[in-house]
C-alpha cells in the first residue's frame, strides 16, 4: 500500500492544510482526500506542487508499505 505522509511533512512545516491548498491551486477537498489516503492517484504536477511549497521530495511524502495478508 501506499501511503502519502502528507499530514506529517505539513506539521513539521508549521502550515495549516488551507494554506497549502491556496499556495497549489486546489480545492480543499481535494487536499483532504489526498491527506486521508482516499485518492486512486496524484497528478506529478500536483505532487511537484506540493513539493515546491513544502521544500521536500516525493520521498519524504511518499511510502511503501507491505499490505497485510
Amino acid at each position: 500500500m501506499i501511503i502519502l505522509n502528507l499530514d506529517v511533512m505539513l506539521a513539521k512545516r508549521k502550515m495549516h492544510s488551507y494554506e497549502l491548498a491556496e499556495r497549489i491551486g486546489i480545492t480543499q477537498a481535494n487536499l483532504s482526500i489526498l491527506k486521508t489516503g482516499k485518492a486512486k492517484a496524484i497528478r506529478l504536477n500536483t505532487l511537484n506542487a506540493i513539493c515546491r511549497e513544502l521544500q521536500c521530495t516525493p520521498g519524504d511524502l511518499i511510502e511503501y508499505r507491505p499490505d497485510e495478508e
